[in-house]
């Protein structure tokens, strides 16, 4: 009687165990992020630390388990998986967030911004107003992040407006911003999504992109230019979201130590990220490509139409009141 009574125990004491650890599972709410960041990049690793964070923090109540390299497909498909509940959030660029509310693509103007502090400026003057047209739309707008300054790279050097026309350039297929540019330029411009860049480039159906550094780098577009700009045309920046479904499942009091530490993530990115550029202008540099200056009579054609872009895009992705504040706030901080 006593080892069926000893028997019993075990096995009560086995399934409650086992119980206990199946409500455990079910308390803890999982968010599927997706980014076209690739594995081992500056912003891969910080989103890893972030989960991390977030996953001591809550005491695993939170996990966040991230797609990165495109898996999920360009950022138009994390979109539709978000809308679909296939996906709970993403670590997204400005053109990303542009496709929920095209209003944001403001802070992503050709040659708006003269330096990073000046974005910065503006970018904190005008979160609060991002954040609540995102929570209107459906998404919590956890932190920003960076991308960095735009580049330019070729295959040939460019010395006249000709020689860029002559280009057979990348336009992200879901970018405006960029397909008013060069169609005010006048540029042969092959649209395609991100993940399609590089075979492309391989192939010779482009010869020409832009981006960071560090995004030219990590995606390896690099491998397959000669040449780089040395002035950026623009500031490229993005974000993580979340839904807010899926943000409403997590407690009241994990929501808050959640967007401290997106506080954090958002300091720690944006620094990792402007010396990671520094570093990736430095290994193209060592491995043969080169930076050149674009030439004045070229570079004074390109700022003038990209700034005559900005009213173009009124009506379109943002209102003339929305233009005005960021002009605004970038003339309070030059």
């Amino acid at each position: 009687m006593k080892t069926r009574g000893s028997l019993a125990f075990a096995l009560a004491f086995v399934a409650m165990t086992f119980a206990a650890g199946l409500a455990r599972a079910a308390d803890t709410v999982e968010l599927k992020v997706a980014s076209l960041a690739p594995k081992g990049s500056v912003w891969a690793k910080e989103l890893q630390k972030f989960g991390k964070s977030v996953e001591e923090k809550t005491e695993k109540r939170v996990k966040l388990t991230f797609y990165f390299g495109g898996s999920q497909g360009d950022e138009r498909d994390a979109v539709r998986k978000m809308k679909l509940k296939q996906l709970d959030g993403a670590a997204v660029t400005a053109v990303g967030l542009g496709l929920i509310k095209p209003s944001v693509r403001v802070l992503e103007l050709p040659f708006m911004f003269k330096t990073e502090k000046q974005l910065d400026y503006v970018r904190e003057k005008m979160s609060g107003d991002f954040e609540k047209e995102f929570d209107s739309a459906g998404y919590k707008l956890l932190a920003w992040g960076d991308v960095g300054w735009t580049l330019l790279y070729t295959n040939q050097e460019i010395k006249t407006m000709d020689d860029l026309k002559k280009t057979k350039m990348w336009v992200w297929t879901d970018d405006p911003i960029v397909k008013t540019l060069f169609t005010k330029l006048d540029l042969n411009g092959v649209q395609l999504g991100v993940p399609d860049v590089f075979g492309k480039l391989q192939t010779g159906d482009i010869d020409a992109c832009y981006g960071s550094p560090v995004a030219a780098v990590s995606l390896q577009w690099f491998t397959k230019v000669k040449y780089a700009s040395e002035q950026p045309i623009s500031y490229a920046i993005g974000a993580i979201i979340i839904t807010n479904d899926s943000w409403s499942k997590i407690s009241a009091d994990d929501q808050t130590a959640i967007t401290t530490l997106a506080n954090d993530l958002d300091d720690a990115m944006k620094a990792a990220v402007r010396k990671e550029n520094k570093k990736a202008k430095k290994r193209m540099e060592k491995e043969g490509i080169v930076f050149e200056k674009i030439p004045d009579d070229v570079l004074k054609e390109i700022e003038k139409q990209g700034k005559d872009s900005w009213d173009d895009l009124v009506g379109n992705l943002y209102d003339q009141d929305l233009l005005d504040k960021v002009k605004k706030y970038a003339a309070e901080k030059k």
